[in-house]
């Protein structure tokens, strides 16, 4: 090496061929690392943290996977986050994404070797991209105007989602459970509204959705244990100022008894405070913070229900659900809005107790209580439900749908065949490796449930190439099946958004021929 070195030490670069092969390989690796999840037959990862208290967690869910990597190779972090934007974007799809970025760059890795230049692979990936879209748009059926059949299209997405997930034994009882409380939302993709209580106990199947609001905490001692028409006053104030709360302040006292004058005094502060509050003209008080003895006692003779240390989650929530806002002075009562709902009782759940407000001002509120054998079991339905809620809030926004099991990949993967045949010069070979990358899929949804993948997508593609052709691969009976008479649907919006952003991350690990790690500063360095 007589060249003078560029770069400092420790911090390498690789060039061309070598950078390319070191991005293809990681991003492959990834794709295969979460391949194994794809389909309804997909395996779970056991995700087990080397840090204090070795969390485990048991997961079907890609983004979640991939999210709890620590990866080195730069390739595979684009992976990874394409994987978290589509979970943040649309919920389900984590996995495809990633299978279908990796498949182009294996494809890609093939013309690269066969002399072929990475801008005119990213040129033909661009037209099939546009094309495969087009050929899904012509095929979405949209039933918006159709209340019954839309609320079916929507059981149905909500039962594929769920199919590849643990909740598969029991989804169209998890199906209904997520449609209802969507169909509640009447819109908004807000999903704050819809809460998730986990409580271990019983089985899957006793999981239920409650209408209003459930709050997980206990009544206090003394208090009224049932109130009609609530009005609430959520609040994040110190309810315990019995002690002299200035810091460093130093009070000298004579004699004892002045030490009980200045305990009488705070006594007093706090008699006011609890007052002012309940001048609001509340029966109901939650609060944030600890309250008290004293002032709960107060708030007990009044007959105001006091609520303490309710999570902030909790309480945020509960200001949305009901209508008010959070309050933290008391001066003014005018000012301040409450919440109000219908009736607030205590309720069962297993072994404990919660509190349960019903009749909410925000209709569009409910809660989902999960009940499971194990928190990880709990951890993980909460997961697949929490995807099935996207997709389907998600769905009921942009109503546009297509037929699932590896249907929509073979319409594309047909279109783009086609569009390969027509183009002339070198890219019409990327065009063709784009659409071996699509049939990659509906190959590892029949590979992973042990069938003959090779079979089964030659079949496939001899169906399709009949005029709306319905076919996908029915795992079930191993077989190819028919994808509208099974009842297998998939929203529009997240084949979409698989395509683009897989497309995307693969163009740009694509366009990378070096890659410079450097070497942190030292810290030397400064003197």
């Amino acid at each position: 090496m007589a060249v003078e070195k560029l770069l400092k030490d420790e911090a390498t670069e690789e060039k061309g061929e070598r950078a390319r092969m070191a991005s293809f390989v990681g991003a492959m690796a990834i794709a295969d690392l979460v391949k194994t999840t794809l389909g309804p037959k997909g395996m779970d990862k056991i995700l087990q943290s080397t840090g204090r208290g070795h969390s485990v967690t048991v997961t079907n869910d890609g983004a979640t996977i991939l999210k709890s990597l620590h990866i080195d190779n730069p390739a595979a972090k684009v992976l990874v986050d394409i994987s978290k934007v589509q979970d943040d974007e649309v919920g389900d799809g984590t996995t495809s994404v990633v299978v279908l970025a990796g498949e182009l760059l294996r494809e890609a890795e093939k013309l690269v070797n066969a002399k072929i230049h990475p801008m005119t692979i990213i040129s033909g990936y661009r037209m099939a991209a546009e094309c495969a879209k087009n050929a899904l748009l012509e095929k979405v059926v949209d039933n918006k105007l159709d209340a019954e059949k839309f609320k079916a299209d929507l059981m149905k997405i909500a039962m594929t989602t769920l199919s590849s997930k643990i909740l598969s034994q029991d989804k169209e009882h998890f199906a209904k459970l997520a449609v209802d409380a969507v169909m509640r939302l009447k819109g908004s993709t807000n999903l704050e509204a819809i809460q998730i209580i986990k409580k271990p106990g019983g089985s899957l199947k006793d999981s239920f959705l409650d209408e209003g609001f459930i709050l997980d905490k206990k009544i206090g001692v003394g208090q009224p244990k049932r109130i009609e028409n609530a009005k609430i006053l959520v609040a994040n104030t110190a309810m315990d100022t019995d002690k002299v709360k200035i810091y460093g302040a130093r009070v000298r006292v004579d004699s004892m008894a002045k030490v009980a004058e200045i305990e009488v005094a705070e006594k007093e502060k706090m008699r006011e405070k609890v007052q002012k509050i309940i001048n609001h003209g509340i029966n109901c008080f939650v609060n944030r913070q600890l309250i008290y003895n004293f002032p709960e006692e107060l708030f007990a003779d009044a007959g105001v229900l006091a609520i303490e240390h309710a999570d902030f989650d909790g309480i945020e929530r509960l200001a949305l659900v009901t209508g008010g806002e959070i309050a933290s002075t008391f001066d003014n009562p005018e000012s301040v809005k409450l919440g109000h709902c219908k009736l607030i009782e205590e309720i069962m759940i297993g072994e404990d107790k919660l509190i349960h407000f019903s009749g909410v001002e925000m209709g569009q509120a409910c809660t989902i209580v999960l009940r499971g054998a194990s928190p990880h079991m709990l951890d993980e339905a909460e997961r697949s439900l929490h995807d099935a809620l996207c997709v389907l809030s998600q769905t009921v926004n942009d109503s546009r749908v297509l037929l699932g099991g590896g249907w929509p990949e073979m319409v594309m993967a047909k279109a783009v065949d086609e569009l390969a045949r027509k183009t002339p010069g070198k890219r019409s070979h990327a065009i063709e490796a784009f659409s071996r990358a699509l049939v990659a899929i509906p190959t590892t949804i029949a590979d992973n449930a042990g069938l003959d993948s090779a079979e089964l997508i030659a079949q496939l593609r001899a169906e399709h190439h009949k005029e709306g052709s319905t076919a996908g691969i029915d795992v079930i009976s191993g077989s190819v099946g028919d994808m509208s008479e099974l009842g297998i649907s998939e929203a529009f919006k997240v084949k979409q958004a698989v395509l683009l952003s897989a497309t995307e991350a693969a163009e740009m690990i694509l366009r990378v021929d070096e890659i410079i790690t450097c070497a942190p500063r030292r810290r030397e360095d400064r003197m």
